[in-house]
């Protein structure tokens, strides 16, 4: 595609080919600087961002902004398929290939005629399969889980992972007794100074054990906490409208003042 071409095709199409120009353009010279100087590692923190936003938008149902960053994170990955065209010789086509021959392989039942299998028998054959082919299948079980994840995402696929092998609490008492244990084990450290580490290993243990109970009750501890930092900043802005309206600042009103206005901000919704 030349300049004009980009700037002026509209075929829905042709929109997957007319970005992929763009961010060619953006990175060749005469394009844009910033763009042509980024790197995989400088373009990290982007792509955390963009990704954290378009699950907020998913979690908001806000359709529109969803379909923004989307586009976001389809940026990102024409930036990392472009600079990897660059370096090592494969873009967005071999990624798109790569990607077809893993969803063909890892579903047999729906493209080898094996059909009328149940979800969690899916669930295990692509484990399975994706085990042979990483061929980690003489490496530990739990090999590779999750790396690279932030740590309470990880905790949940470590779990979900062992629980498909017998690795799991027999129902949920017994997962709220876990904790229950732990939170036992956090008190004792109370006498302790904070920098001790076994402040920090028993309130880990803490967290493990509430992510499995999330695990068992079906509930994506990711979801649940981003719901909850909803709430607290919807209630804490809801607490702030109520302070003004009765001439207090945030600064100046005392515990007991916002107290009473956090429970009134509850009682509202």
């Amino acid at each position: 595609m030349n300049d004009h071409e980009m700037t002026t095709c509209t075929e829905p199409s042709r929109q997957i080919e007319r970005a992929r120009a763009i961010m060619h353009r953006l990175r060749t010279p005469g394009g844009c600087p910033w763009d042509a100087e980024q790197t995989h590692q400088s373009l990290i923190p982007n792509m955390i961002e963009e990704s954290y936003e378009l699950v907020d938008a998913i979690q908001r149902s806000d359709w529109n902004h969803m379909r923004e960053e989307l586009g976001d994170v389809l940026m990102q990955v024409l930036f990392h398929t472009e600079i990897a065209g660059e370096h090592a010789g494969y873009g967005l086509d071999e990624v798109a290939a790569e990607l077809c021959e893993k969803l063909i392989r890892r579903h047999p039942h729906v493209f080898e005629q094996v059909h009328d299998m149940e979800a969690d028998a899916v669930l295990m054959q692509w484990d399975r399969i994706k085990r042979k082919e990483k061929s980690i299948e003489d490496k530990p079980y739990l090999h590779g889980t999750g790396k690279g994840l932030p740590a309470l995402m990880r905790a949940a696929k470590l779990q979900k992972k062992a629980s498909k092998v017998g690795f799991d609490w027999d129902n949920v008492p017994d997962v709220a007794a876990k904790i229950h244990e732990e939170l036992g084990e956090c008190e004792e450290t109370f006498s302790l100074p904070d920098e001790d580490p076994r402040v920090e290993e028993e309130l880990g243990d803490l967290l493990f054990s509430v992510v499995n109970l999330c695990r068992k009750r079906r509930i994506d501890p990711e979801v649940a906490l981003a719901q909850a930092n909803m709430k607290f900043e919807r209630r804490f802005a809801a607490m702030e409208t109520s302070l003004k309206q009765a001439g207090h600042t945030l600064a100046e009103a005392s515990l007991d003042t916002m107290e009473t206005a956090w429970q009134q901000a509850k009682q509202s919704e």
